[in-house]
């Protein structure tokens, strides 16, 4: 028997090959996904199932590209706001079986109407469940967001609750599977540890320690959450079905008299903050390679072209594959050496680093021209901030910048 956790980083995504008696089930799987077919292979297993807890929004499906590369039949949820043209629809109290072990459907409403959750029974073992795939509607640590549906909030939030009532009664022995873990933007509280079981969420997690339903439905409904752009291009995608990716994950490799030669929407310099701050070509964004799955569908649309600006190789393959799991997939090239075009007499833009007094001293003084913008979420805003700042997130910068007075620095 076989249980392999997969990792996207980034999007901290987190999908599952499960296999046993020759057959496997992949459970969420990402764009990318080949590794699937080559771990269930280097096992001797055969990819019967690919099951899908939901449409996601943060990250392209490859659930139909997967069926492609393994002719496994998908299973999807009921109520998925359209047709998802790739997969069967998968309803409360459905089973199939993977060798000895038996999957079982429970529709799990809340996070999304079509949200499902899928528990396995080890048949030559007990009676009960053994683990539970939760997808996006219990994290270890969190519970799913509900802001999808603005309209009714209150709705899918009591949904939610129910929802994870339901998989609570699988038993406290019940091991934890969810869709993702600490940093993806599908939940603010999800702890740093990828396992658990339901026992220890029901006695620690703190989003199961309300004391009723509508206490858990007042304090979901006053979450804060943003929902980049690129989000509803995930949806499309995740019913329509997306190509495969790219076979080769590293952009072509230009020069710099080619990469000025170029015309691409977005210039997009992955290296560290500091060294961007140090010195930039004009006209370039600063998005480090760790930021990318967070920020990149904020500022670059479905299409747009992009040329990466890097310190190494490796900035350039790990930026292209964030991109590529979102389908920002328009790379035209990449570069590396910011150093060397500026020992080449290229123009080079730099942004001053100050410190908190000289912050103070901008606010007070008596030609007081400077706006301070506070660019952090509103949770962290909210926790602290300074007088007088003003705030936009920094992924609602690209429209809200309109709102800041062009007479102030």
């Amino acid at each position: 028997m076989l249980l392999e956790k997969i990792k996207t980083p980034g999007l901290s995504h987190l999908s599952y090959l499960v296999g046993s008696g020759g057959k496997a089930a992949v459970i969420d799987p990402r764009r990318d996904c080949a590794c699937y077919v080559e771990m269930a292979r280097a096992e001797g297993l055969e990819i019967t199932h690919i099951f899908e807890t939901h449409r996601n929004e943060d990250l392209v499906s490859g659930a139909p590209i997967l069926k492609n590369l393994t002719g496994a039949r998908v299973l999807h949820g009921p109520n998925p706001a359209g047709d998802v043209v790739y997969a069967d629809t998968a309803r409360e109290g459905d089973e199939f079986k993977i060798g000895q072990l038996t999957v079982r459907v429970l529709e799990t409403p809340g996070h999304t109407d079509d949200h499902l959750a899928f528990a396995v029974y080890d048949t030559e073992y007990g009676d009960g469940a053994v683990g539970v795939f939760t997808g996006d509607a219990l994290f270890v640590g969190d519970v799913g967001r509900t802001d999808f549906y603005p309209d009714r909030k209150r709705e899918v939030a009591g949904l939610l609750y129910d929802s994870l009532q339901k998989i609570l009664a699988l038993g406290d022995q019940v091991i934890l599977y969810p869709a993702h873990g600490a940093g993806s933007v599908c939940g603010s509280g999800m702890a740093e540890r990828e396992f658990s079981t339901l026992g220890h969420e029901r006695a620690n997690n703190p989003r199961l320690q309300f004391a009723s339903r509508e206490a858990f439905i007042d304090f979901k409904v006053a979450e804060n959450h943003y929902q980049p752009p690129y989000f509803r291009l995930m949806e499309r995608l995740n019913l329509e079905g997306s190509v495969p990716a790219p076979r080769v994950m590293r952009p072509q490799r230009l020069s710099l008299t080619e990469l000025k030669a170029l015309d691409v929407d977005h210039l997009v310099d992955v290296r560290e903050p500091l060294a961007f701050a140090a010195g930039h070509l004009p006209g370039s964004m600063s998005l480090p390679v760790s930021m990318i799955s967070a920020f990149a569908g904020w500022f670059i649309r479905e299409g747009e072209s992009v040329a990466l600006l890097a310190s190494d190789e490796d900035q350039l393959e790990a930026a292209m594959t964030h991109l590529v799991r979102i389908s920002l997939d328009n790379v035209a090239g990449g570069y590396v050496g910011i150093v060397p075009a500026a020992a080449q007499g290229h123009e080079m833009k730099a942004i001053g680093m100050i410190g908190t007094d000289e912050v103070e001293r901008r606010l007070v003084a008596s030609d007081h021209d400077w706006t301070l913008l506070d660019v952090r979420d509103a949770d962290e805003r909210a926790e602290s901030a300074i007088d007088g700042s003003e705030h936009i997130y920094a992924g609602e910068l690209n429209e809200r910048w309109r709102e800041l007075d062009p007479a102030r620095r």
